[in-house]
């Protein structure tokens, strides 16, 4: 394993508050120094990064990989060169797979497969629920064991509350985090865009915002009956943002994040049908953004995940209503974090922290800090370089998003994971 020194970086540490012009110095897979370099030390390889960032790798909480089930177009491996090309050094894996991740056999082929191409860190979500039909536990046990570090239906309806109970009450039992999307079936059946002026003036069938804070109420009060541990996945609504708060002040123990496309877009972004803009959840009124806009800052959300889904054009390039909800975000977390920030005049630790110390504090796992001894885990780029989204610039398979054609400022230009260059100069 090569020694790395990067010299005249601006580092950036969201856990120390550190923010300033140093060194660093990794072998071995740890950051070895901060500053001067420790007697002896002769790195194999020196990365100038003068005029870049220095920052720990990001760790987004949601991204759909497209394995098991697409192998035959290693997707798997054109969803990592995408997020280490984005900067992200650890992400999660939606269960959401054909066939879905409920079993411990597909969850270890999941690992190695990730594990040999070397690129991001995977970290498997595992199915709720055998196939998410919603009816039978999956063996939570097992599961974990072969490595799933929490449990999930996507975005698979779970409409048996009874079902929900047992999976917390077995959850609390064995101190197993549950991480859930808030929407009810019922409520959300056949909708397509958020319950508002715009759905109306289009005629689109609404899902309306009741449909997250029922749902989150349900979570809410069987958390206070079994103790259990839950994180909510992509918040969309003020109400559901206020519910948490309330839920966080009882006492409970409560989290949740939000796509980056919602912290940016609301449902006037639509416009004519523009399918790019079909999001699950919808994108809700403009109140609605600027409340995830203010739970950001305030600590009422926790943290920013890509909710990375890429789609196809077959399943793209149709009437809104027809079309598959999803956008391919990898690439875009960091740069439209900074976005937000510049709006926000965010100071760039605290934005930073929203996608990378906030989230991997939350999975309890290494990275998102950088200090002597941690793993070396980092994301370097140059916060005045600009480029132009579209599907020349994205390494994801799905070229869909809303950002299409907007210029960009933010890029990433060495990812390390573990003190490998896996994207970059020598990668």
């Amino acid at each position: 394993m090569k020694r790395i020194s990067i010299v005249n970086g601006r580092l950036v540490d969201p856990a120390s508050g550190h923010d300033g012009i140093t060194d660093l110095h990794l072998a071995d897979g740890k950051i070895l120094a901060i500053g001067a370099a420790p007697a002896g030390f002769a790195a194999d390889q020196i990365i100038d990064a003068s005029g870049l960032v220095v920052a720990p790798g990001l760790v987004d909480l949601a991204a759909r990989l497209g394995e098991p089930g697409g192998e035959h177009k290693n997707k798997l491996q054109s969803e990592l060169k995408a997020a280490v090309a984005g900067g992200i050094t650890t992400l999660c894996a939606m269960p959401d797979t054909k066939p879905a991740l409920d079993e411990p056999g597909l969850v270890q082929m999941l690992r190695q497969r990730a594990d040999a191409l070397g690129l991001a860190r995977v970290l498997p979500l595992g199915a709720l629920t055998r196939d998410l039909a919603g009816h039978e536990l999956t063996e939570f046990a097992k599961l974990r064991e072969a490595g799933c570090i929490a449990f999930s239906q996507a975005d698979a309806p779970l409409a048996d509350t009874r079902v929900l109970y047992r999976a917390m009450q077995y959850a609390a039992t064995y101190d197993i985090p549950l991480r859930l999307r808030p929407e009810d079936v019922r409520l959300a059946s056949g909708g397509v865009a958020h319950d508002g002026q715009v759905a109306t003036r289009l005629g689109l069938p609404a899902i309306p915002t009741a449909a997250e804070t029922v749902a989150i109420s349900t979570i809410v009060i069987l958390m206070r009956d079994t103790g259990a541990r839950v994180h909510l996945e992509r918040l969309s609504s003020r109400e559901g943002i206020e519910m948490v708060a309330a839920a966080r002040a009882y006492g409970l123990k409560l989290t949740c994040d939000v796509s980056i496309n919602h912290v940016h877009l609301a449902d006037v972004d639509i416009g004519y049908f523009d399918s790019n803009m079909r999001l699950s959840p919808p994108l809700r009124g403009l109140a609605d953004r600027d409340a995830i806009q203010r739970g950001l800052l305030d600590g009422s959300i926790d943290a920013i995940c890509s909710d990375h889904s890429p789609v196809g054009n077959d399943d793209k390039l149709l009437p809104f209503g027809e079309a598959k909800p999803g956008a391919s975000a990898l690439e875009l977390l960091l740069p439209l974090t900074l976005a937000w920030a510049a709006q926000k005049q965010l100071p760039l630790a605290s934005a930073l922290a929203k996608i990378s110390t906030a989230p991997a504090a939350l999975l309890g796992v290494p990275g998102g800090r950088i200090s002597v001894g941690g793993v070396a885990d980092l994301c370097l780029f140059d916060p005045q370089a600009y480029w132009r989204v579209g599907s020349d610039t994205l390494r994801s398979s799905g070229k869909h998003t809303p950002f299409t054609g907007m210029e960009m400022h933010g890029k990433v230009r060495y990812t390390i994971v573990d003190g490998k260059i896996a994207f970059g100069d020598s990668a």
